[in-house]
């Protein structure tokens, strides 16, 4: 193991996990959103948007992400819209974990007791009142570990995004290991990179987990 390549080319690592760690963070909080609205939808099964909704979700999450991203890039040129790698990878990114944020947000929802929604329609509360103040504070609780593996899972996700030129930690290894061949020493790189990004999500992942189990069973 050459240690001295490791710690000469380290700062192009910290660089690419700093753009890696932003797409993350964009498409995540994006998915989010995109998940949240999605998820509403299908519970309240709206006429028209639900089956446009459902053909969404069953299309994102049974394509690839590196497909999406080929189409994003290569196909939608052709068909006079261009994106950077950026755009590319934020967009994809974000069509991907929304129809898996979707899946997780729908299934918390689902569990709401409709006696406490009912409870809500007794006392005089708008439908989107009960949304509001009954039906999503307890989705988003119970869906807490779900939302956490889904951002485990985008942030690996993030892996193919040097098949569209952008410059993130799996470019950088693969530019290292044509350049200097020193294979061993840039996967290293990357593992590393990827367990020091994914770690705290691990660890914030378990103490929630805990925390929740706690407010619903007292253990």
């Amino acid at each position: 193991m050459d240690f001295v390549f490791i710690k000469k080319f380290t700062p192009m690592y910290i660089t690419a996990a700093g753009l890696t760690l932003k797409i993350a963070v964009i498409g995540i909080l994006l998915s989010f959103l995109l998940g949240l609205v999605c998820a509403v939808v299908r519970f309240k099964k709206i006429p028209v948007l639900n089956p446009i909704v459902s053909f969404y979700v069953e299309l994102s999450r049974n394509t690839p992400l590196l497909i999406q991203l080929f189409f994003l890039y290569y196909a939608l040129p052709r068909a006079g819209v261009m994106l950077t790698s950026l755009q590319c990878c934020i967009i994809g990114l974000t069509f991907l974990g929304g129809s898996y944020m979707e899946e997780t947000f729908r299934s918390a929802l689902e569990t709401v007791s409709k006696v406490q929604i009912e409870a809500g329609q007794c006392i005089g509360l708008k439908e989107m009142q009960i949304i509001r103040y009954i039906i999503l504070p307890q989705a988003i609780s119970i869906s807490v570990p779900g939302f956490c593996a889904n951002v485990m899972f985008l942030i690996k996700e993030t892996s193919v995004f040097s098949a569209v030129a952008l410059a993130d930690l799996m470019y950088v290894a693969k530019d290292l290991i044509g350049l200097y061949y020193k294979t061993d020493e840039a996967l290293t790189m990357l593992v590393a990179a990827y367990f020091v990004i994914l770690l705290p999500i691990v660890l914030i992942s378990s103490y929630a987990e805990r925390r929740l189990r706690y407010a619903q069973f007292g253990k």
